[in-house]
């Protein structure tokens, strides 16, 4: 897929302005052969900083209670690219936007059965009317695909 595909596609999607406030995820993740193996409800608090970034706060509660937390600190570098950053993140994720879509690319460490793995997320972002994003993401390691996450977000 080339995002620059998506550029008439409506409504148009602005990370900045969409996750701004509060925002609530319901997503699933399933394995390469497609059983779902996890669900989570996630909440969202982004704010603009000083510095003009967007800072986003998730709070994940996992269907089998864990909880985790991530804080994005993401930039605009220009009118379609972003890049952002948080602890687990390797480097830097990259962002494209064009239309409604955002294509969002980031290595992030995960832990595993007592293990930490450095896999490879590609999201997809659509955003919909009424408020509703979707996002699918293909999680990767060596090339190889390990599953996907599927999440719809919603405003609050």
């Amino acid at each position: 897929m080339k995002i620059e595909d998506y550029a008439s596609f409506t409504p148009r999607f602005d990370l900045f302005q969409y996750f701004q406030g509060n925002t609530r995820g319901w997503g699933v993740f399933q394995d390469r052969g497609g059983a779902l193996k996890r669900q989570f409800v996630v909440d969202i608090n982004g704010v603009i900083d000083n510095n003009g970034e967007l800072v986003m706060t998730e709070n994940f509660v996992w269907n089998d209670g864990e909880k985790s937390q991530r804080i994005w600190r993401i930039r605009k570098t220009d009118e379609h690219h972003y890049t952002g950053r948080a602890d687990d993140v390797v480097g830097e994720a990259k962002g494209v936007t064009y239309g409604n879509t955002l294509n969002w690319a980031y290595d992030l460490k995960l832990p595993v059965d007592g293990k930490v793995w450095q896999v490879s997320f590609d999201d997809w972002m659509y955003m919909q009317p009424d408020g509703v994003m979707l996002n699918r993401a293909k999680m990767s390691k060596f090339g190889i695909t390990l599953g996907e996450v599927t999440i719809s977000f919603q405003k609050r």
